[in-house]
């Protein structure tokens, strides 16, 4: 069995091999797994739909799945295991921060309603590393996506959630005792 950290974060871009990684890593701790999803179902869009069925044939069939896409720490302050240690996959953050941004209409052209969001969006990712480490009986694997590194988006909106993530996974970093970035399939530890 791998030791597991209480929090390990993935990183990585787009296709980098970071949800192979941390499924991986979750296999091979020998733990109950309960993977959270925080992407819901697009019925218009065959690509999500083709990605979500491929994540979900690569799980094991004894991994518990739990589709939240806003509710994170709600939905782990609630979990109810049967063993006395369980691993947690998470898949990932950036879509929790995503799906946050989205889920109130955003207005680029008051930048106070949009500070107040921003706010409470980073409020959401701290109660979610708080939840995180109020259960003892859970380790955590979180999945992100590095997007810091490309060209300066052109409009407000995508620019928020470069920069929402970006101080979303510097939350996590910080707090994980363990930090990887995939690259090309290749996992490379951080801390």
């Amino acid at each position: 069995m791998q030791n597991l950290a209480k929090l390990t974060l993935i990183t990585g871009g787009a296709r980098s091999g970071k949800s192979f990684l941390a499924e991986t890593m979750a296999q091979k701790s020998e733990l109950p797994v309960v993977y959270f999803a925080t992407m819901g179902k697009i019925a218009s869009d065959a690509e999500v739909i083709e990605r979500i069925e491929m994540h979900v044939e690569r799980r094991s069939p004894d991994w518990q799945t739990i589709e939240e896409p806003l509710l994170l720490a709600k939905a782990i302050k609630k979990l109810v295991v049967s063993s006395p240690k369980t691993l947690c996959l998470i898949d990932c953050l950036s879509l929790f921060v995503s799906n946050l941004l989205l889920s109130i209409p955003y207005t680029i052209e008051n930048s106070g309603v949009r500070k107040e969001l921003e706010e409470n969006i980073l409020s959401e990712v701290d109660d979610l590393l708080a939840a995180i480490f109020e259960r003892d009986d859970l380790s955590f694997i979180v999945v992100t996506n590095e997007v810091g590194s490309g060209i300066v988006p052109d409009n407000n909106l995508a620019r928020s959630y470069r920069d929402l993530l970006g101080v979303a996974n510097q939350k996590f970093a910080a707090r994980a005792e363990q930090v990887f970035i995939a690259i090309s399939g290749l996992g490379l530890q951080l801390k």
